[in-house]
């Protein structure tokens, strides 16, 4: 299968010169995304609300290339603030609870000060964990 690109139609995407995703066979590899709200450009400064938009964004990755989350086995937590991640637990949980992914959650500043999560995952098609 040749490879795939998918855009989510960030400005970011067309500055920088990357994909929201990229598949590959039955792999979908999704970008570092943030909580922007890419149909309006905003981005909440409450981090639980910028988890949320984030996992929205990459739901909607994740579905134009023929997945979801359910068949994510690989996600990276990037934030600013360590002392973030125990109040987006809840958001997380919602997410991947069911799906319970390979994960790590790295402390590291982000592009922008504004940008307080970034998340990245990877999936494979097939793989996914059926609701209980």
């Amino acid at each position: 299968m040749p490879r795939q690109n998918v855009s989510s139609g960030s400005k970011f995407e067309e500055e920088i010169g990357y994909s929201r995703a990229v598949i590959v066979d039955d792999w979908i590899f999704v970008s570092g995304t943030t909580g922007y709200n890419y149909d309006t450009g905003n981005i909440s400064a409450d981090v639980c609300e910028q988890t949320e938009q984030t996992m929205a964004n990459i739901d909607k990755a994740l579905r134009e290339a023929g997945s979801s989350v359910s068949e994510v086995v690989r996600v990276r937590y990037i934030l600013p603030n360590r002392n973030d991640f125990p109040c987006i637990k809840p958001v997380l949980r919602k997410w991947f609870g069911q799906v319970r992914p390979a994960a790590t959650m790295v402390q590291a500043e982000l592009m922008l000060d504004e940008m307080k999560i970034e998340i990245e995952v990877t999936a494979k098609k097939g793989a996914g964990v059926a609701s209980q």
